[in-house]
């Protein structure tokens, strides 16, 4: 079967090559192959390609610099997709969209179902369930959040660079939610489309974090490797002590246990995934 990956060089379009099953032929584009803000370009590309399948990986991902280009963010996060659809429309295939927690507002006292109401508090979190919005019945919808990657520009390495940089670091503290591993997120995605599967699902690691909660156990698990040779103060900060221009949700912890129930698998947590990442880390030097 013909899979297209688009967003090939991302965290998640890397992962979802490196992990691909040997029914899939993989083909994989990114912003130099083709201009997903050109609906033309994007169509005759995907002519070309002719695949049964588009895991949609690609996304303009910069949540603040959205504030300020959100028409760009828009191309990118919705009308691509549009795109993509309606060309799966006329020859029969299937569309993977990964998309974000940034739809919804934080404001629940319980992990996000698939089906929970959407209200986007910032242009990076509007264009992406505009995306969602142009998805048909027999498409397939993953959610996900605060994904990381060996090699990648992520939270996790950003953290290690400043953690050598300095002797005392501040990390928010009051926003809720959990950290994913890209290879992680990429074996749900096979496995869901090997199953056929269509609607909305959700995938990020078991058990609960804040960003500083994630920040220590990236200190304690990178030391124990020697990705650090100390652990500098860490403090934590408010999302007010850290004003950014695009408004977060507060809470954001997604119900995965459907996406775990149809793959027949358990779920596993988040510092688990954190230390096989590092360890992958160590690896690249």
């Amino acid at each position: 079967m013909r899979v297209l990956i688009t967003g090939a060089n991302g965290q998640l379009g890397g992962a979802l090559q490196r992990l691909a099953p040997e029914w899939a032929e993989i083909s994989a584009i990114d912003v130099d192959d083709c201009d997903l803000t050109d609906s033309g370009m994007l169509t005759a590309r995907l002519v070309v390609e002719a695949p049964d399948i588009i895991i949609n990986a690609a996304a303009y991902t910069a949540v603040d610099k959205a504030e300020a280009d959100e028409e760009r963010a828009r191309a990118i996060n919705a009308g691509a997709v549009a795109t993509m659809v309606a060309a799966m429309a006329d020859t029969g295939g299937k569309v993977v969209h990964v998309s974000t927690d940034f739809v919804f507002d934080g404001t629940s006292s319980a992990a996000y179902d698939p089906s929970a109401t959407r209200n986007p508090l910032s242009a990076y979190g509007r264009t992406k369930a505009e995306g969602e919005d142009q998805l048909r019945s027999e498409d397939l919808l993953v959610r996900t959040a605060w994904v990381y990657e060996a090699g990648g520009a992520n939270f996790v390495r950003t953290m290690i660079r400043l953690m050598k940089e300095r002797d005392e670091l501040g990390v928010v503290a009051d926003q809720i939610g959990s950290p994913t591993w890209a290879s992680g997120l990429a074996r749900t995605i096979w496995g869901l489309a090997e199953n056929k599967a269509t609607g909305t699902f959700h995938h990020s690691d078991a058990g609960v974090a804040s960003w500083y909660d994630f920040a220590v156990a990236i200190a304690e698990e990178a030391q124990a490797l020697g990705l650090l040779t100390r652990i500098p103060v860490l403090r934590p900060l408010t999302t007010a002590d850290y004003p950014t221009p695009a408004k977060r949700p507060a809470f954001s912890l997604l119900d995965c246990r459907a996406t775990r129930a149809a793959l027949g698998e358990d779920a596993v947590h988040w510092r688990t995934n954190l230390r096989l990442m590092l360890k992958e880390e160590a690896k690249l030097g």
